[in-house]
């Protein structure tokens, strides 16, 4: 009886890139998988579902929302900000068909809510669910062995404090699950589900000014999300890195009347995972292997550390230095103009290196508002032609309940 046939190969495909691996994609590029040209010296690690904007606010911002006003998707962007919420009780539910272009099942959908404690303290919760559609497995002689539906998720559960009037601190706990063969295994590797824990913690400061007689804003962030534990979907000694993320980002908000409102935003990103080092290559094209049975680094340095080894060492471990560490910055830029606060036009712009990825598109979307209920829409417009991620739209309904009048604490004494 012939065995399901699962290669070393597509279990670490299935691992670092995670979208669906059906209807022929097997034979496609990753490039098209994930939106990244992996020609580059693209860093990959496992569950990079967890980095994908899950609502259409920030998703048509240029995926810009460290420092922008908060709403219940805070505990995404930046926990520290929840504590600044005028609302007791809110939620938002958002719903992201995903690289629709290729195929047509695969989807993101995305719940947060949050409740104010007191009026300095907030608490939230998140579920987050990567379907990726249909995977169809074969024998190691091409016939069917069954198909199995892939599926990602993540739990998180927030708190946040105001210290100042100014300034909040923020922390989520997270738990992630992703399973991408079910019980299929090769003669080679017992395929499992990958399963981590991790956290992130933000800082969050707002600062209300006159700017020549206007009511403006001015907000900063800084957040340190999925620091956990290494993936493995095989043995213990495949493990990968997931994508533990730095954000900077700042935010100018301006009301040019009583009427019109303007927020211009900044995000800046850098996965704090170990960047690919450059190997030595044969003149067969094959990697030199050392007496150990370890590949010989020509440049850069050996990926295999610990997390908190990957963490720090990501600011220093590019194989061309400081030029290829400033390329590992991603760009997100932003605009959102609200007219009575009912209704919002916004519009933006990621930016990616080309040695990283070479994601570059442009964002638009539109919000309205009335009395506890939103509607968010985003549309994303790619700089390339036929990329992945073309014509990805974001839907997110937003609720907010009950102002919180909660002044019997002081966040000064």
């Amino acid at each position: 009886m012939n065995k399901v046939f699962i290669n070393r190969r597509l279990v670490t495909f299935l691992l670092l890139f995670s979208p669906i691996l059906s209807y022929d994609v097997l034979s496609q590029s990753s490039q098209i998988l994930v939106g990244h040209d992996t020609t580059r010296r693209v860093i990959t690690t496992a569950v990079p579902f967890l980095l994908i904007t899950p609502d259409a606010r920030s998703g048509a911002m240029g995926d810009a929302g460290g420092a922008i006003s908060p709403d219940a998707n805070s505990i995404h962007w930046n926990p520290a900000k929840l504590a600044f919420l005028e609302s007791e009780f809110g939620l938002s539910i958002s719903y992201t068909p995903w690289l629709g272009n290729i195929i047509k099942d695969m989807s993101i959908s995305y719940l947060s809510l949050y409740y104010k404690i007191t009026r300095e303290q907030a608490v939230g919760f998140s579920m987050r669910y990567f379907d990726l559609g249909d995977i169809f497995f074969t024998t190691d002689i091409g016939d069917p062995a069954g198909q199995f539906s892939p599926r990602e998720f993540a739990f998180d559960l927030t708190y946040s404090r105001m210290l100042t009037e100014n300034l909040s601190i923020g922390g989520s706990a997270r738990f992630i699950s992703s399973n991408l063969t079910g019980s299929f295994s090769s003669q080679a590797i017992e395929a499992r589900p990958g399963r981590s824990f991790a956290v992130d913690f933000g800082l969050f400061y707002k600062k209300d000014f006159l700017l020549s007689g206007t009511n403006s804003n001015l907000a900063l962030a800084a957040v340190i999300s999925n620091i956990g534990s290494k993936v493995t979907y095989s043995s213990e000694e495949n493990k990968d890195f997931i994508p533990a993320n730095f954000r900077l980002g700042t935010a100018f908000t301006s009301s040019l009347n009583p009427y019109n409102t303007i927020t211009l935003a900044v995000d800046f990103n850098k996965l704090l995972v170990p960047t690919p080092p450059i190997y030595q290559i044969d003149a067969n094209g094959q990697r030199v292997i050392d007496q150990n049975g370890e590949p010989v680094i020509l440049k850069g340095k050996d990926p295999d550390r610990t997390v908190l080894g990957g963490v720090f060492g990501s600011f220093g471990d590019a194989p061309d230095g400081a030029k290829e560490e400033f390329q590992e910055f991603s760009i997100a830029t932003g605009v959102e103009y609200w007219y009575k606060e009912l209704f919002a036009v916004r519009g933006g712009y990621f930016l990616e290196a080309e040695n990283k990825g070479n994601r570059k598109y442009f964002t638009l979307g539109v919000g309205f508002r009335y009395q506890k209920f939103g509607l968010d829409f985003a549309y994303l417009i790619p700089q390339r032609q036929n990329h992945p991620l073309a014509e990805t739209l974001r839907f997110t309904l937003v609720f907010n309940f009950d102002k919180a009048e909660r002044d019997t604490e002081s966040v000064v004494e």
